[in-house]
């Protein structure tokens, strides 16, 4: 058996808030553990929300970032998949990280069997029960239309209104980081899904709280945390997905 035989996950590592030296701290964590599993890494999902805002314009994109950057295209030079998927934060990508980066780029939910287990893995925003009002926002966000009229304005200014309707959103948001299954919406999509197919693992990000839960007999629902607070990610080796936290305890 190769020696490359475990599949890592992680996502929302929010990559620009609060401020620079903060995420340019964190961005230095990411690296490292990039470090320390890229010996042993048969693929990578980065799951959504890795840059709290991303846009591309034809011949622009976020200065930032380069450790990170950088880090991903050494990865997939060296053969190892690097599977990215955009979240809520991020989608606004047109080719930029799939050509400079070597990523294979998912912009909704995926089926995948790994080893003899088969997931469903994607960012996790607007699925589910209720959230109406995120889910037409959502639609509005990936119409062309609306795109390419913000692609029109300086980005100086796009990225400041772009940073400020973030943190808006954070300081608005009343959802509290605790798991309750009655309210939790991607747990009840995942039991719907269920209903409809075998999975063994749910893998989703976007709720910032790591959770490892049981959502039908064989099946979990795994949310990967976040890396503003828990710095937490998980690993399938072949059988068993797991969720640790980096540096380990």
């Amino acid at each position: 058996m190769s020696h490359r035989q475990n599949i890592y996950f992680a996502s929302d590592f929010h990559l620009g808030v609060p401020d620079y030296a903060a995420s340019l701290e964190r961005e230095k964590k990411v690296v490292a553990w990039l470090d320390s599993i890229q010996h042993d890494a048969a693929a990578i999902y980065l799951v959504g929300d890795i840059f709290d805002f991303w846009f591309e314009y034809r011949y622009t994109a976020p200065k930032y970032y380069t450790r990170l950057l950088g880090k991903i295209a050494e990865i997939t030079d060296s053969g190892v998949p690097v599977h990215y998927f955009i979240g809520n934060h991020d989608m606004w990508t047109f080719g930029y990280l799939e050509q400079e980066l070597g990523v294979i780029l998912h912009r909704e939910n995926i089926s995948v069997t790994l080893g003899d287990k088969k997931f469903l893995i994607g960012h996790g925003d607007g699925k589910g029960p209720g959230d109406t009002g995120y889910k037409l926002l959502k639609k509005v966000f990936r119409h062309p239309v609306p795109q390419w009229l913000f692609a029109r304005l300086h980005p100086n200014f796009a990225f400041w209104m772009a940073q400020f309707w973030s943190y808006k959103s954070r300081v608005n948001n009343d959802d509290p980081l605790v798991f309750v299954k009655e309210r939790e919406w991607l747990y009840l999509y995942c039991a719907q899904k269920l209903k409809q197919q075998h999975y063994d693992y749910f893998v989703f990000g976007h709720r910032h709280l790591p959770v490892d839960v049981e959502v039908g007999p064989g099946s979990h629902y795994i949310n990967l945390g976040d890396w503003l607070v828990h710095f937490t990610y998980a690993v399938f080796d072949g059988h068993t997905l797991e969720l640790r936290a980096y540096p380990a305890d």
